[in-house]
């Protein structure tokens, strides 16, 4: 595994730091290794498309069919009559 050491981290980051690690019950270097990897992970997801972000709240729902696509069909006004 890769290490690289982070320097000039101000007093009160790592005081913070040390409380979640604490509260989370793991060591500070681990604390920090989540929050990366967390970090690194939530910037790929959000390099999907919208419909995808939206597609895949809905994943646990259940859909009897599938959503028909709608790219490229013109939608028809209302009538007010």
């Amino acid at each position: 595994m890769a290490q690289f050491v982070v320097r000039n981290i101000e007093n009160a980051v790592k005081a913070r730091l040390q409380r979640r690690a604490q509260r989370n019950g793991r060591s500070m270097e681990e604390e920090v290794r989540d929050i990366l990897r967390v970090a690194v992970n939530k910037d790929e997801a959000s390099a999907r498309g919208l419909g995808t972000e939206i597609a895949s709240l809905f994943t646990k729902v259940g859909l009897g069919s599938d959503i028909p696509e709608l790219r490229g069909h013109q939608p028809k006004p209302p009538a007010f009559e």
